[in-house]
C-alpha cells in the first residue's frame, strides 16, 4: 500500500465535493452543495488561504486534507488549522490517518508554521484517540464560533 498526496486543483472538484458530502454525513454536519462548491473554488484559487490535498492510496483517491493558514501571537507566528480531514470508511484503521497527520505536520514545517490546530466532534472517539497519540493536546478551552456575514 502506497499513500501519497496530490495538491487539489479545480479538476478535482467533483471527487472533493463527493468526499465533503460523505464527511458531513459522517460527522452529522449540514451539507449545502453550492456554498461548498463556492468555498472550494475560492480556496483552490488562493494559495495564501492554505492547501488542500487529495489523499491517494495506490494512486486512487480515498480522502482529502484541508490545511488553512493563519497567524497567532500566542504561538509567535504562522499557525495552521486542519479544517477537514476525511478518509473513506473502508480505508480507515490501516494507518492512513496517522500518515496524513504526519504529512500535514511536515508541510507545516516547510511553510514555517509554528502551531497546528484541529477540532474533533465529541462523538468521534476513534479520531480523538489518534489525535492524542500523535501529540495533539486539549487546552481545556472552549471553541466558540459566531457566523459573520460579509458586507456587500
Amino acid at each position: 500500500m502506497t499513500i501519497s498526496y496530490k495538491i487539489a486543483t479545480t479538476a478535482d472538484t467533483e471527487i472533493l465535493v463527493q468526499f465533503m458530502r460523505e464527511y458531513c454525513a459522517f460527522d452529522h454536519l449540514p451539507f449545502e452543495e453550492q456554498p461548498r462548491r463556492a468555498s472550494l473554488s475560492l480556496f483552490l484559487d488562493n494559495a495564501s488561504l492554505g492547501r488542500l490535498w487529495l489523499i491517494l492510496r495506490d494512486e486512487v483517491p480515498v480522502g482529502y486534507l484541508i490545511l488553512t493558514l493563519g497567524f497567532s501571537f500566542e504561538y509567535g507566528g504562522y499557525d495552521a488549522f486542519i479544517d477537514e480531514v476525511y478518509i473513506r470508511e473502508e480505508h480507515r484503521g490501516g494507518g492512513i490517518g496517522r500518515q496524513a497527520l504526519a504529512f500535514a505536520e511536515e508541510e507545516c514545517r516547510r511553510l514555517g508554521v509554528r502551531a497546528l490546530h484541529l477540532e474533533v466532534e465529541h462523538q468521534n472517539v476513534n479520531a480523538l484517540v489518534l489525535y492524542r497519540k500523535v501529540g495533539f493536546v486539549d487546552h481545556e478551552r472552549y471553541l466558540l464560533t459566531k457566523t459573520v456575514a460579509a458586507k456587500r
